[in-house]
């Protein structure tokens, strides 16, 4: 897996684009382009890749992508199973303040928006509160065309950006700062780490995938994410036990602590609770009252 970076075919008579997805699975590859993105997720769950952290992401939810940032929405397993009858849908709406639409960004009645998206380049998941009124919003940009389309365009950012202290995806300037090989290096260590974080992961065998020996890996490692590889699994393995604790998938929360490669009970609550600031049977507490 690399950072790529794609090209978002914007059409000649548009100044945004909307994309409706519809697939087995969200795209595989980590990558980046120079559009901001609002993805509003109808069906699927995961994780969520964005600069150097991740997020669970689950159906409903609503997220701003800022432009350049790496990311990933990574469908869980069980959607890659060869029997698998899932789906995922999503619409995207990409727009660059700095192409097509730069002359209606400059205007100085734009000025809040453009200064709200400059805030928040490393991107957030829109408030669950106004996730209703966003869905209608999106919906309508859909199915509408020309200048209707581009007037509840405007209206959607209008209403973003009247939000405040919204938590960012990624941190600091990790994603702006990033080269392409460099990218190309950690998504490969990411990669692995995803795809074994149930197993017994070694240093040894993590710095093997960025081709470093193990203390030259540890010192790049720390340098481009901000985590020691040991939080960066555990965040992993705690992502992931939070999607199972909430779905049912198993019957105990010991059997999901050593399904998502902890070694001891003790050391999953310990961990679980340092990450989510909860102990495990908390969160299923919680989780069940607000869907109640």
């Amino acid at each position: 897996m690399k950072v790529l970076p794609f090209t978002i075919p914007v059409p000649h008579d548009h100044s945004i684009i909307v994309q409706e997805e519809v697939m087995p699975h969200f795209y595989t590859y980590l990558h980046r382009h120079a559009e901001i993105q609002i993805t509003w997720i109808q069906k699927g769950d995961g994780t969520l890749l964005a600069g150097n952290n991740m997020h669970v992401f689950r159906e409903g939810e609503i997220y701003m992508i800022g432009a350049n940032l790496p990311h990933l929405f990574k469908s869980d397993p069980v959607y890659f199973q060869p029997d698998s009858d899932r789906e995922v849908r999503a619409v995207t709406i990409f727009f660059n303040p700095s192409g097509k639409l730069a002359a209606l960004f400059n205007l100085p009645e734009m000025k809040a928006i453009k200064a709200f998206l400059a805030q928040n380049q490393s991107g957030f998941k829109l408030p669950d509160v106004i996730y209703p009124d966003i869905a209608n919003r999106i919906e309508t940009i859909q199915n509408t065309a020309g200048a209707a389309q581009l007037y509840g365009f405007i209206e959607l950012l209008n209403v973003i950006s009247g939000y405040n202290d919204l938590p960012p995806l990624s941190a600091g300037s990790y994603a702006f700062s990033m080269t392409d090989p460099e990218g190309m290096r950690i998504a490969s260590v990411y990669n692995y780490i995803m795809q074994n974080y149930s197993s017994a992961l070694t240093l040894e065998d993590v710095a093997m995938q960025a081709h470093l020996t193990p203390t030259a890996f540890c010192r790049y490692f720390k340098k481009h994410t901000r985590y020691t590889l040991v939080n960066f699994i555990n965040k992993i393995r705690v992502n992931e036990a939070c999607k199972m604790l909430v779905n049912g998938s198993a019957k105990s929360i010991a059997t999901i602590a050593y399904s998502c490669g902890f070694n001891s009970i003790t050391n999953f609550n310990y961990v679980f609770k340092s990450i989510t600031g909860v102990s495990p049977r908390d969160y299923v507490n919680s989780y069940s009252s607000a869907v109640e």
